[in-house]
């Protein structure tokens, strides 16, 4: 997936303002817009700065977009990094009037996941006469942000003071990137994928009605031990060869503190144990695998390299045989 540098596209600077953006994309719509101008490219070039002004024109995603940064250039591979938008909030749905489904892949893997409103949203509450005067009143908008906990939180339940970012317009017609801080009971046993829920925390509400509710979807940082799918935590775990071959108890950590694992004698590397009930919490809770990785000790000294000898003549051991070699 190549970057796309919106700001190209629409061939202004980073700094601009919303106004000189929506000046660039009326002209440069003018110019490509298939009906008028019958260049081979003009259609694709149409498209491109549509998606450019989807993005540049809400001050949320393009606030968002720049902060992947000014290192990006136009064409370059990309992969979104896997936190590029966390702890920011997105408001409402992410498409406003353009067709998404001409976007590029570039445009979906960023906001695609936002597309379609999501929960909640934007809605009319209430609407009465009152005198001679009507009273209007909007609930507010929902708002979403993605969030990243550690495993033992999920473990144990916790309570976490979180960062969270939005935009607004400043009073020179530029998104100026705010923060808040929020106390957030993250629940035990949650899982990736799964939303906590602040009511009334999204956007403020229209004359009586009330806020808008904050989604937090929950995804776990890289752990240097653990991974998750699921309900069930995997664990690599190292072992001599004489414990993979004569067999062993050991002690195993997992998230919730350390426990005993008998190995069997003549377990494979790769080979997986089970630890019913020890992955993620629930009602039906996750189980944790351990994974042997062989590590083989370093011939440093002459004593061991000795001692691999007499391994080696001890053994009639060809690892090849199943190669024909």
């Amino acid at each position: 997936m190549e970057f796309k540098d919106y700001y190209q596209v629409m061939g202004v600077e980073r700094d601009a303002t919303q106004d000189e953006i929506k000046r660039a994309y009326r002209k440069l719509a003018r110019k490509y817009h298939p009906d008028v101008n019958k260049e081979a490219n003009a259609e694709t070039k149409f498209k491109e700065v549509g998606e450019a002004y989807e993005v540049l024109k809400d001050p949320e995603k393009r606030a968002a977009y720049d902060q992947l940064g000014t290192n990006w250039q136009a064409g370059q591979d990309f992969q979104p990094p896997p936190d590029w938008d966390q702890g920011f909030e997105f408001h409402g749905g992410g498409f406003t009037e353009a067709d998404a489904a001409q976007f590029s892949d570039f445009f979906e893997d960023l906001f695609g996941r936002r597309g379609s409103g999501g929960a909640g949203g934007r809605g009319f509450e209430d609407f009465s006469a009152g005198g001679h005067s009507r009273e209007f009143h909007f609930r507010g908008e929902d708002s979403h942000a993605r969030i990243l906990i550690d495993l033992e939180d999920a473990y144990q339940g916790a309570t976490r003071t979180l960062t969270l970012k939005h935009s607004e317009l400043g009073a020179d017609g530029r998104p100026q990137v705010k923060e808040r801080n929020l106390n957030v009971k993250i629940p035990k046993g949650i899982r990736p994928g799964q939303h906590i829920r602040l009511t009334k925390q999204g956007q403020p509400g229209f004359g009586q009605g009330e806020a808008g509710d904050l989604y937090l979807e929950v995804e776990f940082r890289p752990h240097p031990l653990y991974r998750v799918e699921g309900k069930d935590v995997y664990l690599e775990l190292p072992v001599a060869p004489w414990e993979a071959a004569l067999g062993a108890n050991v002690k195993v950590p997992t998230p919730s503190g350390q426990v005993g694992l008998k190995i069997p004698a003549n377990s494979k590397a790769g080979g997986r144990l089970r630890l019913r009930g020890r992955g993620l919490p629930s009602k039906a809770p996750g189980d944790l695998y351990v994974v042997l990785r062989v590590e083989l000790p370093k011939a440093n000294s002459e004593a061991d390299k000795a001692a691999y000898e007499e391994f080696a003549k001890a053994f009639e051991f060809n690892p090849r045989a199943d190669l024909g070699v």
